[in-house]
């Protein structure tokens, strides 16, 4: 059974730092590409930063790069997101996405999500 499990959110002040973890199992997680979604309230959801399966490539929406850092530990079947000098528009629930593709087939896979509040 697929399973991505968010943990790492809460409500920290503006400037503050958090780290998100989505552990994995279920399937090769190496052979994923790995990405953190984020969806505000009354907006859609969005790409914040992604990985290749290989951590050789990252991408970031511009809004974070500087900010936030996204990582993984194939060993640990875990992708992780550092979030950095907090802004209140961060706020958002955050979601786990794994995502493998090949010739007329793909698997997508989503967490439930984790809760980031920015405020003083």
């Amino acid at each position: 059974q697929v399973q991505l499990v968010e943990s790492g959110g809460g409500l920290v002040q503006p400037g503050g730092s958090l780290r998100l973890s989505c552990a994995a199992s279920g399937f090769t997680f190496s052979r994923y590409a790995m990405s953190w979604y984020r969806q505000a309230p009354g907006k859609e959801r969005e790409l914040v930063a992604g990985i290749s399966s290989t951590g050789g490539s990252t991408n970031y929406v511009d809004s974070v790069k500087g900010r936030f850092t996204i990582s993984r530990d194939n060993a640990k079947n875990t992708v992780y997101l550092q979030m950095n000098s907090l802004k209140p528009e961060d706020t958002a629930v955050y979601y786990c996405n794994a995502k493998t593709v090949g010739v007329g087939w793909a698997h997508n896979y989503w967490g439930q999500g984790t809760q980031v509040t920015i405020s003083s």
